[in-house]
């Protein structure tokens, strides 16, 4: 990643080394600059501290030792996997947060049932971002509101900007295909290319046997985690869930997680002050690399957008298409976009702008041009090894990114050919 930055600004400068060395100077200086920037990078950080925080007072081993022997409710690998599936769906409001929780939950269920990480960063992966872009009530609902408005203000597309995003979540063909996959490869096993060569973990020690600790310590701190994110959001949209700051939210969720796990744990003496201290210092330790990672994608997302990569493959759309492949059309180019950027959301910004005046002047359906740039950004986000989501998902379920990138990507691709067709279909219908 780091030597993708390097060649980009190689390119930029005229490839002049003594400017690309100045170049990377005042890119790394500018990025760690931005606080949204830094929020997300300590997000990942502590995440590590929460989780290891959970593992070592043995509230995981207690809720699993629960739901393992004293209900029915997770008795195999799938159920296992259900059980996460089921988290990521419900909880639609953040989508790292979603593969945090999925992640947590399900990874030592997963453990005991010898089902392996690899399928676990998959289901956790699959269900994050494509929930989030369907069910709008949250950051991603805000941007895109936000985008249509634009386009509205300037004259170019006419209706209300609800109305028109209601209409394209409705033709966001990849994010409902994507969890329709899912869930058919866990209940019925489907194991297809690299997927059938990952194992189960062999970390004994993350498998739990019965515990009399009780789940509630585990799911408390899961629960303030929700609740925060809810509630920093309407902190920083000033009162309005729609305007806050995702990048904030998760940032002050975990703090206010790690402060609560503490008010939980110390009068209780599950852990002492001591154990508390080293034992969150050793999680995020485990994550730092994780967070460097997510610093590096980006590092590349930015020097793309300079060298306006998206601009210039959003160009190609503009020679001779018909309108029936339109919708599939935009939504190869967004997939394109958002795989070398790793960004969904740079995605919208870039081709929202270019989708809508193209259906508008071609007089096709602003529903499905806009439905097939959300699509598009979902599904390049999906397979982009320098995604944020794909690297969360990975550090929720303690897989290694390139592994999880080449397990998901074959049910990835799938999901994709899917949209594909439905959005050549309803062109032609439409």
């Amino acid at each position: 990643m780091f030597g993708g930055v390097l060649l980009a600004l190689f390119i930029l400068n005229d490839f002049s080394f003594f400017s690309t060395l100045e170049a990377t100077y005042s890119l790394f200086v500018g990025l760690l600059s931005e606080g949204w920037i830094l929020k997300t990078i300590a997000f990942a950080i502590l995440v590590g501290s929460v989780m290891e925080l959970l593992q070592k007072s043995g509230a995981i081993d207690g809720f699993v030792s629960y739901m393992s022997h004293q209900t029915s409710l997770v008795k195999s690998g799938r159920s296992a996997l259900v059980l996460s599936y089921i988290i990521g769906v419900v909880i639609f409001i953040e989508s790292s947060i979603t593969s945090l929780i999925a992640g947590a939950v399900g990874r030592p269920l997963c453990d005991r049932y010898g089902v392996s990480h690899a399928k676990l960063a998959f289901v956790c992966d699959s269900t994050s971002a494509p929930i989030s872009s369907l069910l709008v009530l949250n950051g991603w609902g805000a941007l895109l509101l936000g985008l249509i408005s634009t386009q509205i203000s300037q004259g170019v597309v006419q209706g209300e900007s609800i109305d028109i995003l209601l209409n394209a979540v409705a033709h966001n063909f990849y994010a409902m295909s994507a969890l329709v996959v899912t869930f058919i490869a866990i209940w019925f096993d489907i194991n297809i290319g690299a997927m059938k060569r990952a194992k189960p973990s062999q970390n004994i020690s993350n498998i739990a046997t019965f515990s009399a600790i009780s789940p509630l310590y585990m799911l408390l701190p899961i629960i303030v985690m929700i609740a925060s994110v809810f509630f920093f959001l309407y902190l920083s949209g000033g009162g309005n869930i729609l305007k806050g700051s995702g990048s904030s939210a998760i940032f002050y969720t975990m703090l206010s997680t790690l402060f609560f796990i503490y008010l939980l744990y110390i009068p209780k003496k599950i852990i002492s002050n001591r154990v508390y201290a080293t034992t969150a210092f050793r999680g995020a330790k485990k994550l730092f690399p994780i967070a460097l990672i997510l610093f590096f994608a980006f590092a590349i997302g930015k020097v793309t957008n300079e060298l306006k990569t998206g601009e210039y493959l959003a160009t190609l759309l503009s020679e001779n298409i018909s309108v029936v492949l339109l919708g599939g059309l935009i939504f190869l180019l967004s997939a394109i976009i958002s795989f070398a950027t790793g960004t969904s959301w740079g995605t919208f910004s870039i081709m929202i702008p270019i989708a809508a005046p193209l259906a508008m002047s071609m007089d096709a359906d602003i529903a499905l041009a806009i439905g097939a740039v959300i699509s598009g950004g979902v599904f390049g986000d999906h397979c982009s090894p320098i995604s944020d989501t794909t690297i969360i998902s990975s550090l929720a379920s303690e897989c290694e990114v390139v592994e999880h990138v080449q397990t998901q990507l074959p049910y990835a691709l799938i999901s994709g050919v899917i949209a594909f067709g439905l959005f050549l279909l309803f062109g032609w219908v439409e």
